[in-house]
């Protein structure tokens, strides 16, 4: 499945929109899963770590981070699109939002429900804003580019980067659970079941030339 970043001139009135839900849901299930308190994904683990040492928001908090992950891009010759700023700065704002609306879960079919309910989320939020191909995310970049740069597979440095941020934000205080266990198991088959809802064509080859004249028999 090609998801190469699309010019933003292809299809905006769909893609843009699909961009900025797209992180606006991602954003809120990430609150899902905070106020279920059963384990994060690695990442957030990190961030969440980070909100006990530091007198800042988790959404700044995502930001801050997304920022200093940007700035890992320049040594790897990675270029930011659209969708990359936006990442950075939709997701910050939506889960504030959000965890200033949802309340924290005190009953285990509650705090169930949140993380089951964040994680699907999570995986069709991924799908929307992945299938607008307006650019990666800030560490879905890093990990690309370092695939790039040291020619090892996706699949390895994905691994080591996550363990690596997931063993940080533990050590900071971050909540790491069997919903950090679910979300690594889901979130893969999530995201690849919803992309074919979501992605965005690649615009038509034009059409060959037509001939101008014809062989005569």
């Amino acid at each position: 499945m090609d998801l190469r970043p699309l010019p933003v001139a292809h299809a905006p009135f769909r893609r843009l929109p699909q961009l900025l839900a797209g992180l606006a849901l991602y954003g809120t299930s990430m609150a899902m899963q905070v106020r279920g308190s059963l384990g994060l994904n690695p990442w957030d683990v990190l961030h969440q770590g980070l909100t006990t040492r530091l007198p800042l928001s988790f959404g700044l908090i995502t930001a801050i981070t997304g920022v200093v992950v940007l700035l890992l891009w320049i040594p790897l010759r990675q270029r930011p699109g659209v969708g990359t700023v936006a990442n950075v700065v939709v997701i910050a704002f939506a889960v504030d939002a959000a965890l200033a609306l949802i309340p924290e879960a005190h009953t285990w079919p509650a705090r169930v429900g949140l993380m089951v309910g964040g994680i699907v989320l999570n995986g069709v939020a991924s799908a929307a804003y992945i299938g607008a191909r307006l650019g990666p995310g800030p560490r879905d970049g890093l990990m690309t580019g370092i695939a790039a740069r040291t020619g090892r597979s996706i699949r390895l440095v994905r691994t080591a980067i996550e363990v690596v941020v997931l063993a940080t934000g533990w050590l900071l205080g971050g909540t790491a659970g069997i919903g950090t266990v679910l979300y690594a198991l889901a979130i893969g088959p999530l995201t690849q079941a919803f992309l074919p809802l979501f992605r965005a064509p690649t615009p038509a080859a034009s059409a060959p030339a037509a001939r101008t004249s014809r062989s005569t028999p």
